[in-house]
């Protein structure tokens, strides 16, 4: 087996970190009660400085968009269908967005970067510009207007529709994700940068998010019974590794999209589901079994997914 081949050196570190999770949590390195405090500062710190230092430094009209739309048109029609599945409720909304978010940062980039160098990164680094604050900012909105409903339907008084839909985007807005991602944007065009004094903190508690995420979806797979998790997680992760992909690389081709631009945006589709939907669904405390065991088997599938889509690509016509 090559382990330098570019899917495999991209996705043996998520499953190692993963796998020091489970051993940390085995050998009672972390209190159980400590987990909601390791998730809390992996989403209201370390989040913060990579999604603000991310976007300080994107400018809008050096990117191309036309490839992110389709992806993005993929992404919420599938989006909905899965809502609709899963039945259409807040719970539905984190599973929605499981079958729909990539892990495009932390296995997308080292992989693009290795199989399409610089030019494909270009292509990745639009889209993960805008990934988190687009997919993340959706599925906030339709969670809260579902969680606002629902409470509504327990408490018996429904609050008028106004004021649910500006309770709900406000606290889509207002929200640990898309709020640096939307000011980090702003602060870009002022094109003032970013003292070494403020970005070397930021990109070291940047880099930080990654293997901490990671190690925290292993202690939490280590507290969740897997084997009554596996038949959804793996359903989870079929959509993901496989139907999102398959979608992605048929209407971006029926869309006109050839070349680089369809591989890159079809293997960001193959990628497993990224950490950022653990992190959703532990804060909304929805479904936080099942999209753990979604991160760990959609990791292990990706192998073959991302495998697959990249052998058969370049077989494709120009």
């Amino acid at each position: 087996m090559n382990l330098d081949h570019p899917v495999l050196s991209s996705l043996l570190p998520v499953v190692f970190l993963i796998f020091i999770g489970l051993v940390a949590d085995k050998a009672k390195l972390v209190r159980g009660e400590s987990v909601r405090d390791l998730s809390n500062l992996v989403f209201l710190v370390l989040t913060q400085a990579l999604l603000f230092r991310t976007m300080s430094s994107v400018h809008i009209e050096q990117l191309d968009f036309r490839p992110v739309v389709q992806y993005f048109l993929v992404a919420g029609t599938l989006f909905v269908s899965m809502l609709w599945v899963y039945g259409g409720n807040s719970r539905a909304s984190v599973l929605a967005l499981a079958s729909i978010f990539s892990n495009t940062l932390m296995i997308g980039v080292p992989l693009v970067g290795l199989a399409y160098g610089q030019e494909g990164l270009v292509l990745l680094f639009t889209l993960i510009s805008l990934h988190a604050l687009v997919l993340l900012s959706a599925a906030t909105l339709v969670l809260e207007l579902q969680v606002a409903r629902e409470q509504a339907a327990l408490s018996g008084q429904p609050r008028p529709i106004w004021r649910t839909v500006a309770s709900a985007i406000r606290n889509a807005i207002i929200h640990p994700v898309p709020l640096p991602i939307l000011v980090g944007l702003l602060y870009a065009q002022t094109d003032w940068g970013l003292h070494p004094i403020v970005d070397r903190p930021l990109a070291l508690l940047g880099s930080a998010f990654g293997p901490i995420a990671l190690v925290l979806v292993g202690i939490t797979l280590s507290q969740t019974p897997i084997g009554q998790q596996f038949k959804s997680a793996l359903k989870l992760s079929l959509v993901k590794t496989v139907l999102h992909p398959l979608l992605m690389l048929a209407l971006g081709w029926l869309l006109g999209l050839r070349g680089l631009h369809l591989a890159v945006m079809t293997v960001a589709a193959a990628l497993p589901i990224g950490a950022n939907v653990f992190l959703f669904s532990q804060r909304y405390r929805k479904e936080e079994e099942t999209v753990t065991a979604g991160v760990a088997v959609s990791t292990a599938m990706a192998v073959l997914s991302v495998s697959a889509v990249m052998a058969v690509l370049p077989l494709l016509p120009a």
